[in-house]
């Protein structure tokens, strides 16, 4: 009896860090093509795709508000991109997208030369964050720079999932 509890318990242990590791925010390095391989692969489906930055102050307010969004909102895609300009923050980055409840969003950082990237996404766009772009089904892009409102996100949000395919 005691070996089966002690096993018992070498189970648990050992099952504790699988499960906390599956919690943590998973970072894709966002490279040259990233656009192009992200945009194909949420064809077809409704994706809010929002910028930010661990030393991005609305963004740190921000997050919270989409990290709760996501969970009342399942039939949207959320991805977010860490565009920041200080490099080489990985742990910070998964730090606050695990506060913001974020971690099982579809999640980039920033890898490489952040002009040429920010190029490829919007040839106009100057590297301000936060910005958000909402995508529709058809591809249709709508941005919005600087903090979003969650009534617009809400909003624009009901009209994709009204739309029956």
């Amino acid at each position: 009896m005691r070996r089966q509890i002690l096993a018992v318990g070498l189970l648990l242990v050992l099952a504790l860090p699988a499960r906390a590791q599956d919690s943590q925010a998973q970072l894709r390095p966002f490279g040259r093509g990233s656009w192009q391989e992200l945009m194909k692969a949420h064809a077809g489906r409704p994706t809010i795709v929002h910028f930010w930055g661990v030393t991005c102050g609305p963004c740190k307010v921000e997050l919270p508000q989409l990290g709760a969004f996501m969970k009342e909102t399942p039939g949207i895609d959320m991805v977010t991109i860490s565009a920041d300009f200080v490099p080489d923050l990985p742990a910070a980055t998964r730090t606050m997208l695990e506060r913001s409840g974020l971690a099982p969003a579809e999640n980039w950082v920033f890898e490489g030369f952040a002009d040429r990237l920010r190029f490829e996404i919007d040839p106009t766009w100057q590297g301000d964050i936060p910005r958000t772009l909402l995508i529709t089904r058809e591809g249709e892009m709508t941005t919005i720079e600087g903090a979003a409102e969650m009534a617009d996100l809400k909003s624009w949000s009901e009209r994709q999932l009204a739309v029956k395919r």
